[in-house]
């Protein structure tokens, strides 16, 4: 039943997403510059309909972030890296490769928002 509910409210889920997300924070060309280097090392493992994905794609859009999505119903090798590397088949989860060559799995909505508010927000 709830697979149902959502496949019908994918495309209102869509439009609400395309929509309804306007980016409020602002930064000078060189500062978006900055920030879109940093996002290159990091990634969102999705499903395009989850509701806490979605939160965390209107947050992404909200911080002004150009950040990688790959959704793991659409692509089997992300959905097998995600388990396989990541360790749990769960989304959200944001992949994140630190400088010292760390690689970081952060699963969970508002832990995914904390992370970004707090490297990247006002």
């Amino acid at each position: 039943m709830r697979s149902l509910i959502r496949t019908l409210l994918a495309p209102v889920i869509w439009v609400a997403n395309k929509l309804g997300t306007r980016r409020e924070v602002s930064r000078d060309e060189a500062q978006q510059a900055e920030v879109d280097q940093a996002c290159e090392t990091l990634a969102l493992y999705q499903a395009w309909s989850e509701p806490d994905c979605i939160q965390v794609r209107r947050e992404i859009a909200r911080l002004g972030l150009t950040i990688e999505t790959r959704d793991v119903r659409l692509d089997p090798e992300h959905t097998r890296v995600l388990k396989e590397e990541g360790g749990k088949l769960e989304v959200p989860c944001l992949y994140i490769h630190e400088a010292q060559g760390n690689e970081r799995w952060l699963y969970g909505a508002q832990a995914i928002i904390d992370y970004l508010r707090g490297r990247f927000g006002e």
